[in-house]
């Protein structure tokens, strides 16, 4: 397996060639971290990563979670990777020094998930779902919410779950039927419910490397509206502290263990509430606002599935480039018959096919940390209201496009490698299934096209998408300084227009034939808005690496690194680009027949 799983380069380069108006307006958006600071924070992550976490890789994919006697036992190594993310303060980075935290930067937060997940995605999750459930205690939680739960979360010593999905009501939450009744008798009647119902799908929904499961629960409290309207937040632990502040066990069966095409090595679960009727809940915040709640949980997610999906597409990347450099096989075509095999990345398919692997992931890469800086000016200065629509706009498609190509970017790394890619001597085969999920996790892609174009699109009168031309026309014209980023600059201006056509198309077809027929392809249009925006993307590191080129004193190697930079932003304008017009053709013509074919019509 190859040590090699990402590029530290490539990831402080992809952090600091951030661009646009918003950088200049608040250029301390990392709150004052130096370059040098900065180097040292991702350092001891990638030692952490590469020590702890990648030994596991394998191991854990290859000794899935399994549920004996009622607790699911996972590898051996999880709780003291927990412990260690714990007493080194990763866990606690995003919070404030009150929970030793370092109130550290959304930009620098997704860095330091990005190595974990690049070294062993299953290992990462864990720690990643306890700080979200932690961050959402800490949002909307009682005072007595955070000092029961958060210190031992934060030290790794409790997990963190986000309990949403039921049975009937998968990713429309509005129909979940779990129920909360609030208690008759007790000293804190208003906060304490019993929460009776089943939840499937809960990734690290119970294991043994914590001493307790924190589960952040989307449950109807008895009597409310029907709908979204009717959802409110619980906090229900596995065990519970009583009176004395022992924890005794809370009524929280875990039903089964999910065996799942890839990411193995994290638990995935269903568990059932109430049984005895003794699950005791905690309401979060105000009865019936828990999806407003949980979307920030949500959200923040959906960057992170990104992210993962980003990872995966990097280390399968990394693989198959040692690979492609070591393994000799046939001759180039000019070369004699007798002469001497060459390294497979001399053939220009190859080359094709690792450009693409490399675009996929670099350019997602490019995109979170873009959605992270919009979260950081945010953070330091709310009225920055533009940089919220921004950010709006933006997590669908940083949500959707590495999980939806990173799956085509780990196949073609199993292709580099031909049928050796195929099993599981290499990591690849494990890459390609543990990508598979991320298009599912957190909304699946329709949902995702439909958020896009549905809400995101129409957000302020379409102030978004406005915005987005600004920020993109920014980068075209800082290009247009480099003649040979000239074309691409057109390239990637041409494209906006498109798809600003085929918006108004679509606009068209809602007031004629309504809100279904709108967004019947909707997939396809965030396909073809994701193009464009990892393309703008591409465009912005083109100009970064050229201007690092134009520097005194620069190494070979740093030369080398800039210069591929720029060749990869050259194959995504040639090789990837000019399948906006295939799509924005299919959005304009198929005429939204997917409607009108009869159900009966899907017959064997």
């Amino acid at each position: 397996m190859a040590d090699k799983f990402m590029s530290m380069k490539n990831l402080t380069f992809t952090l600091h060639s951030r661009g646009g108006k918003y950088r200049s307006i608040t250029p301390d958006y990392l709150n004052d971290h130096t370059p040098k600071t900065i180097d040292m924070v991702f350092k001891a992550a990638f030692d952490l990563g590469k020590k702890v976490l990648h030994p596991m890789f394998e191991e854990m994919d290859r000794n899935p979670p399994q549920l004996t006697d009622g607790s699911v036992r996972v590898h051996e190594g999880v709780r003291p990777m927990l412990e260690t993310l714990g007493e080194d303060g990763w866990i606690a980075a995003l919070f404030p020094e009150r929970w030793e935290g370092e109130n550290m930067p959304s930009s620098l937060l997704l860095c330091i998930n990005f190595i974990f997940a690049t070294a062993n995605y299953s290992a990462s999750v864990y720690a990643g779902l306890t700080m979200g459930a932690a961050k959402l205690i800490l949002s909307y939680g009682s005072e007595h919410l955070q000092n029961t739960y958060l210190p031992p979360m934060l030290a790794g010593k409790w997990q963190g779950t986000m309990a949403l999905t039921e049975p009937e009501a998968g990713t429309s939450l509005g129909d979940l039927v779990t129920e909360a009744i609030p208690l008759e008798s007790g000293k804190s009647e208003s906060d304490q419910y019993n929460i009776i119902g089943e939840k499937i799908f809960i990734s690290a929904g119970d294991h043994d490397g914590v001493d307790n499961v924190i589960h952040l629960m989307l449950a109807r409290i008895k009597g409310a509206p029907a709908g979204v309207k009717g959802i409110s937040l619980f906090v229900v632990p596995k065990f519970r502290p009583d009176d004395q502040g022992n924890l005794v066990e809370n009524d929280v069966t875990v039903t089964q263990v999910f065996h799942k095409l890839g990411y193995r090595g994290a638990p995935i679960t269903g568990l059932r509430l109430g049984e005895k009727e003794n699950c005791i809940g905690y309401l979060v915040g105000e009865k019936h606002r828990g999806l407003l709640y949980m979307f920030q949980m949500m959200n923040n997610a959906r960057l992170e599935v990104g992210m993962g999906a980003t990872s995966i597409a990097t280390a399968a990347y990394h693989s198959a480039l040692t690979y492609c450099r070591a393994r000799c096989q046939g001759r180039k075509i000019t070369a004699a018959k007798d002469s001497m095999p060459v390294p497979i990345i001399e053939h220009a398919d190859v080359r094709r096919m690792l450009l693409f692997q490399r675009a996929v992931a670099e350019g997602s890469l490019s995109l979170i940390l873009q959605c992270g800086m919009y979260e950081d000016i945010l953070a330091r200065d709310p009225s920055q209201k533009d940089c919220h629509l921004l950010l709006e706009l933006l997590t669908p498609v940083a949500k959707t496009y590495p999980s939806e190509m990173g799956i085509l970017s780990t196949s073609t790394a199993i292709q580099c490698f031909g049928g050796y890619g195929y099993c599981d001597d290499f990591p690849v085969e494990q890459h390609f299934r543990d990508m598979r999920i991320h298009t599912i996790h957190e909304g699946a892609t329709g949902i995702q096209g439909m958020d896009l174009l549905g809400r995101k699109l129409t957000m302020d009168n379409g102030r978004a998408l406005v915005l987005l031309k600004q920020e993109m026309d920014g980068a075209i014209a800082a290009a247009k300084q480099h003649q040979e980023l000239g074309e691409m600059a057109l390239d990637l201006n041409r494209a906006m227009a498109m798809l600003e056509k085929t918006t108004m198309k679509l606009g068209a077809v809602a007031m004629e034939k309504g809100p279904d027929a709108y967004l019947a392809d909707a997939s396809l249009f965030l396909e073809m808005f994701g193009i464009m925006v990892i393309g703008w993307q591409w465009l912005t590191m083109a100009d970064a690496a050229l201007l690092a080129l134009g520097k005194e004193g620069l190494k070979k190697k740093d030369a080398l690194f800039y210069k591929g930079k720029v060749h990869v932003a050259r194959y995504f304008f040639s090789y990837e680009m000019p399948k906006m017009e295939g799509l924005a053709t299919t959005l304009e013509k198929s005429g939204q027949m997917t409607l009108a074919v009869p159900e009966d019509c899907f017959t064997d």
